[in-house]
């Protein structure tokens, strides 16, 4: 082999080193706090709440509340739209079309929301809270429920 032949096969090799290691870093491994590349969307995670940050989320219109409970058990104040947890992916045109829309979602003891939380993660939401314990919670931090429809309370 000649001795331009060894250095090009060096430098190919060093090459392939250089490249790998640059795939590992622009696959995460660098860490998950990178900041997004010119061109692409951040998705935050979706956070789980207590009854007070759910609370100070919704206030004042900043989110779409979402009640994905089923059957109807009531709703929290301010509710915007009430879609079964299971039917999510059936009913997305119901849903915000921007996806950056920024959501609340809750069910009634936060089993069904985090099945949705999940869904709507997929269908691509890049904001979304949820209730931790729900209905459930939200009522024993002291916050009224609206009844379920059909039903009254007293």
């Amino acid at each position: 082999m000649t001795t331009l032949a060894r250095l090009t096969s060096v430098r190919r090799r060093d090459m392939l080193y250089v490249l790998a290691a640059g795939a590992g870093v622009s696959s995460g491994c660098a860490g998950s706090d990178d900041a997004p590349t010119a061109g692409s969307t951040a998705t935050a995670a979706p956070r789980l709440l207590d009854p007070d940050e759910f609370a100070s989320e919704v206030d004042g219109g900043k989110r779409v509340v979402l009640n994905v409970h089923t059957p109807d058990a009531g709703s929290i104040p301010g509710t915007d739209m009430a879609i079964p947890y299971d039917r999510l992916k059936e009913r997305a045109s119901e849903l915000p079309a921007s996806r950056a829309t920024p959501l609340a979602v809750y069910c009634l003891t936060g089993r069904m929301s985090a099945v949705a939380v999940d869904t709507l993660t997929a269908l691509g939401y890049q904001d979304v809270v949820e209730l931790r314990g729900g209905m459930a919670a939200w009522q024993q931090s002291g916050r009224t429920l609206l009844p379920a429809a059909g039903r009254t309370t007293g």
